[in-house]
């Protein structure tokens, strides 16, 4: 987010921002809260959730190092956070992340950039659930993952996964035995290959993106 920024910018986010620390587990925001800050994760990751009403969780995403978490736009929060690793994240509170937007029109629109960008990942992710197969659900959620990490500079051989294997059921609604074995089958496929229970090895990668349907 704060890539594209000049010094002036970068020192009056710094004088606003404090660090936060979180085990996994711990969650950071829940629905209803009020908004009080916005937050860029530096490392680890969290992953996003809306509470329905009997009870059960759904994921909406995740976040991972260099993704944000910005204001709410009516005030509070409407999902929730939790880290699912040991994370460390920049947090901004609003009243004065409001006077850097007033001061800098720059950073406004960076910040509005991120909305727009959560705008279509939103929609992108209508589309998975709902058009996809269970294979293309899994290899497009490994490709989306690739690709984010890149972005950063981040290493992706082997490729890190911050989800557990209920929570990628959960991302993209299918029971966790449907994603277990479809694992495999890309496994055997020789597409990917199985490292530690967090990573993943692509064998393949100009077929997975083929198998997500992802240009």
């Amino acid at each position: 987010m704060c890539a594209a920024l000049g010094d002036g910018e970068l020192r009056d986010l710094e004088s606003i921002m404090t660090h936060r620390r979180l085990d996994a587990g711990q969650s950071l925001v829940i629905e209803h809260d009020a908004g009080d800050y916005a937050f860029n994760v530096i490392s680890g990751a969290v992953k996003l959730y809306k509470s329905l009403a009997d009870g059960r969780a759904q994921i909406t995403g995740y976040l991972l190092p260099g993704d944000f978490l910005g204001l709410p736009l009516r005030g509070n929060y409407t999902i929730s956070a939790e880290a699912v690793a040991p994370t460390e994240l920049c947090q901004f509170p609003r009243e004065p992340l409001k006077r850097v937007f007033d001061k800098y029109e720059k950073v406004q629109e960076r910040f509005l950039t991120v909305v727009h960008d959560d705008l279509v990942a939103a929609q992108e992710h209508m589309l998975l659930l709902g058009r996809k197969t269970a294979t293309e659900r899994l290899s497009t959620f490994l490709v989306r993952l690739l690709r984010r990490i890149e972005r950063v500079g981040g290493g992706v051989d082997p490729l890190y996964v911050p989800l557990h294997r209920n929570d990628i059921a959960d991302y993209l609604g299918l029971t966790i035995e449907t994603v277990s074995r479809t694992f495999t089958k890309l496994r055997n496929d020789e597409v990917i290959r199985l490292g530690k229970a967090d990573q993943v090895f692509v064998l393949d990668r100009e077929r997975l993106e083929e198998m997500a349907g992802i240009d």
